[in-house]
């Protein structure tokens, strides 16, 4: 496979499309880029950016001359796609989808016979936030990439298309269509329902005061982030991995009837015991170093009086450091610090901590 002089497709561009493309672009910068979107405005800004060589939407039929085409929008839309395709795209063009559930387009793939060219795909990377403006070169740095593929599929084609993904900075890892969403189902799917469902609950409980809102603290705002995601993508991805989520919502319950159990009884040694699993376990998963999902934070405890924040800021701005984003804690519970300040990478962190401390605040690191 001639990685170098790619021409690579597009259909649909929004985070993680945008992302892979400016990884493409990053390690390949000859590639030919092509891409369609729900919006003009988006495809004008993209090729405004020299992200994509076209200045307009696409139809189907102009994506012929791609050697690989990533499908980018949710997963009932990329199925409808490939049945497009069929008839548009050359014998050795690579066809594979960023979506989170693959048994839906593994079956259109196959009753399409297009199983020789289609290659599921799945990177294990994102953000709550959506569109081209939050997409990073970065989003695939260190990132575990699922890829899917049936037998009909040349294992040659797979090896070149793998080393492809792995080139771009990513990790690849072969799943079959079922266990991809089986283990999805667990570690992201049912969390998401977790998450959501979490927030609706506390919502529903809140007074007129809204003081569940207004305390809620970096624990709730940490296992509830991904609530944030799209909530049209997370409905595609409910319904098309509906069984898989509906046998760990129930298995779930019996977790959830444990917890309850142990409580209702008194019974310290169980919720010691239930604890210590889930600790044990949790401690024993590592996370990829991902540049765009990974959280560089400084918690610094500062006087509330005028003057002592910009004289925080200004002491960064001094050693040229730049600031992702600030905010004041009123909630202090589980927090170490009164001021949080993120960062964009590791080492403006570190040094900001070294000269804020060398100034006599006390600070406190927090990364993910």
């Amino acid at each position: 496979m001639a990685l170098r002089t790619k021409t690579i497709g597009f259909v649909g561009l929004g985070l993680i499309g945008g992302s892979i493309a400016k990884a493409i672009l990053k390690v390949y910068p000859n590639t030919r880029i092509l891409a369609t979107a729900s919006r003009e405005s988006t495809i004008e800004t993209a090729f405004e950016e020299r992200l994509i060589d076209n200045n307009g939407l696409l139809k189907i039929h102009q994506f012929g001359q791609c050697d690989i085409i990533f499908l980018c929008s949710p997963v009932k839309i990329n199925c409808e796609y490939l049945k497009q395709l069929k008839d548009v795209v050359k014998p050795d063009c690579i066809i594979t989808d960023v979506g989170s559930v693959k048994g839906d387009i593994t079956a259109v793939a196959r009753s399409l016979g297009m199983t020789n060219q289609f290659i599921g795909g799945h990177p294990m990377t994102g953000s709550e936030l959506t569109g081209l403006e939050y997409s990073s070169s970065q989003l695939l740095e260190n990132a575990y990439y699922i890829l899917t593929s049936d037998s009909e599929l040349d294992q040659q084609t797979y090896e070149d298309f793998s080393q492809y993904i792995r080139s771009l900075g990513a990790i690849p890892i072969k799943l079959s269509p079922e266990e991809h969403d089986e283990a999805t189902a667990a570690v992201s799917h049912l969390p998401h329902v977790i998450a959501a469902s979490l927030v609706n609950l506390v919502q529903d409980t809140d007074d007129e005061r809204t003081v569940c809102k207004t305390i809620a603290a970096g624990g709730f705002k940490d296992i509830t982030r991904i609530a944030s995601g799209s909530p049209k993508m997370w409905q595609h991805i409910f319904l098309s991995n509906r069984d898989a989520i509906l046998k760990l919502i129930d298995a779930y319950k019996e977790q959830l009837e444990c917890f309850r159990n142990a409580i209702d009884n008194a019974n310290g040694d169980e919720i010691l015991s239930l604890w210590t699993k889930a600790k044990d376990y949790r401690d024993s998963i590592t996370i990829p170093d991902n540049a765009l999902i990974r959280f560089y934070e400084l918690y610094v405890d500062i006087d509330d009086k005028p003057g002592t924040l910009v004289g925080v800021l200004q002491l960064l701005a001094d050693a040229s450091i730049s600031v992702k984003n600030i905010d004041i804690i009123h909630n202090r519970e589980f927090e170490p610090g009164v001021l949080r300040i993120e960062f964009y990478n590791d080492e403006a962190m570190q040094n900001a901590k070294k000269i804020l401390t060398h100034n006599n605040y006390y600070t406190r690191l927090r990364t993910n």
